[in-house]
């Protein structure tokens, strides 16, 4: 083994906290590395919370300050931000240390959220919630990137159950939360609770984080190269949040933002061949496994959000579920999606095998989809909970797994765009699945409302709120009559996910078994590239 593939193993010992390079007692500490991810998952809920609780606040904050018709931009703007930044903040942590871009990130993220509960009005709150994003866009990918410095991707599946109970925390306990916060506290506390949370991750990640000091890079910032990829990104999230709902597909607005998106992309890589120093350096999608594991992280981010918008609109508006709890109406998906991200990383440490996990994720992905499809008026709550559960399972052997091969397939040095990038398919693939399913969704309902037609149909199509007590209130046609279609643009929705997801099932199985690094002594005959190094561009 070289002295550059000793010096990247032993960077994760030494930065847990370990002894050295050589002898049985080297590598993390466990304490120390527990210490270090307790922090890290803190911050981490940070991300995944905050859009869950101020969502059940929203009308709360429309009531108190006005501007219904921004609504839509307090989401938008956070979104954006996020979006745009990512790939920055994964740059700027390869440039100038992991550990100070990752607290910056978190610190920004802090102002936007005291900013956003001082406003005075909608613009202000759209403004400060787009400096919230900002930071957001770098919790994330700084999480992801630290633990791939921390800990070998041999014994990073130890560690996976922790991040998917995080999510599942995140999914279950923010609309509860943030009901109660707002029913108690009001709905600016709905930001302020990210201050205490914060304040203990910036504590404990200066405390006890200690990464290898870094030179500081004498290289130029892409500038040109993040702005135009700003700007592609920020064209395609508008295009895929305002197409169909705000204006018409084929709309002037719609085809010129898919113009000026097209446009900076191909500027971008055009800028990205040329730079010393590139924001998202494209030798990485050289790998096989990368680009595939970029594939399927879309994917997976395509079905889960849709998933998560239409299972709860399916079960209040069909099942006659309550609202209030619509976090747990997913428990049974994110349970099952927890307790398989477990046994996959547990597994995956022990044995260094993982192809067959991408394999089974994406077929239980699809089966599930295909089982979700078929719900109707007259399907229970113990069946629809079993397909989700279905459906939970094939994520929770995606969701860790990608992020974890796509880390080992980038070389050291580009651990924060690695990082960055999957992160980045894998939310423009939930902004996709969002817009493309809800848009197939509306129109399907639509669709069928005109077909059933009368008055009592068209009362139901009227009612603004999809909850069962709004419905209850509506006669028994219109309400049968609205039921139905809601499940007919379930249907529809889901095939259409299903249909999706058969593209990572198909790409799964192109995925090479590349040994993980840090798993023991190499096999005979096995080369540095073959643990994850990356050809250089030409």
């Amino acid at each position: 083994m070289s002295t550059t593939d000793k010096q990247a193993e032993e960077t994760p010992r030494k930065a847990a906290g370990g002894a050295g390079p050589a002898g049985p007692e080297t590598g993390p500490r466990p304490r120390s590395v527990r210490v270090v991810l307790l922090a890290l998952m803190i911050a981490m809920l940070l991300a995944m919370l905050d859009n869950m609780i101020v969502g059940t606040a929203m009308p709360t904050i429309v009531g108190e300050l006005g501007g219904l018709a921004h609504l839509s931009w307090v989401v938008t703007a956070y979104a954006l931000a996020t979006a745009a930044s990512t790939p920055i903040w994964g740059k700027l942590g390869d440039l100038y240390g992991r550990k100070g871009v990752f607290l910056a990130s978190i610190v920004v993220f802090l102002i936007g959220s005291a900013l956003s509960g001082m406003a005075q009005d909608m613009s202000q709150l759209i403004g400060f919630r787009a400096v919230q994003g900002l930071g957001a866009g770098g919790l994330m990918v700084g999480v992801m990137a630290i633990i791939g410095d921390l800990i070998p991707p041999r014994e990073r599946g130890k560690y996976q159950g922790m991040m998917a109970g995080v999510m599942a925390l995140a999914m279950i306990g923010g609309p509860l939360v943030g009901g109660t916060i707002t029913d108690h506290l009001g709905w600016r506390w709905s930001f302020y609770i990210n201050l205490p949370l914060g304040a203990v991750a910036l504590i404990m990640i200066t405390a006890v984080l200690h990464l290898p000091a870094k030179d500081r890079s004498k290289a130029k910032i892409d500038y040109l190269g993040a702005g135009l990829l700003t700007v592609g990104i920020t064209a395609i999230v508008l295009v895929t949040t305002w197409g169909g709902s705000e204006y018409a597909w084929d709309s002037a607005t719609i085809l010129l933002l898919i113009f000026a998106g097209v446009a900076a992309l191909v500027g971008f890589v055009a800028v990205q061949r040329q730079t010393a120093e590139p924001i998202m350096p494209l030798h990485i999608f050289n790998n096989r496994n990368f680009s595939l594991m970029s594939v399927i992280g879309f994917l997976t981010g395509f079905v889960m959000f849709g998933a998560v918008l239409f299972l709860p609109l399916y079960q209040q508006a069909v099942q006659g579920a309550s609202a209030t709890n619509s976090g747990l109406l997913l428990l049974p998906m994110l349970l099952s999606m927890m307790v398989v991200s477990f046994v996959a990383g547990r597994v995956t440490t022990n044995t260094g095998r993982y192809k067959i996990f991408p394999i089974m994720g994406s077929g239980l992905m699809v089966a599930g989809l295909f089982l979700l499809a078929q719900m109707d008026t007259e399907t229970s709550r113990l069946t629809s909970g079993l397909y989700m559960a279905v459906l939970g399972a094939g994520m929770g052997f995606l969701m860790q797994i990608t992020m974890l091969v796509a880390q080992n397939s980038v070389e050291m040095k580009d651990m924060g765009v690695g990082s960055s990038t999957t992160t980045l398919f894998r939310t423009l693939g939930g902004s996709f699945g969002a817009a493309i399913m809800g848009a197939l969704f509306t129109n399907r309902v639509q669709d069928e409302m005109s077909r059933l037609g009368g008055s009592a149909a068209g009362a139901a199509s009227q009612s603004a709120q999809l909850d069962a007590a709004s419905l209850a209130k509506l006669p028994e046609v219109a309400r049968e009559a609205y039921q139905h279609a809601v499940s007919t643009g379930t249907h529809a929705a889901f095939t259409l996910g299903a249909a999706i997801a058969v593209i990572g099932f198909v790409a799964a199985f192109f995925v090479k078994e590349v040994p993980l690094r840090g798993g023991g002594p190499q096999s005979p005959g096995e080369t540095p590239a073959a643990e994850g190094k990356v050809p250089q561009a030409a």
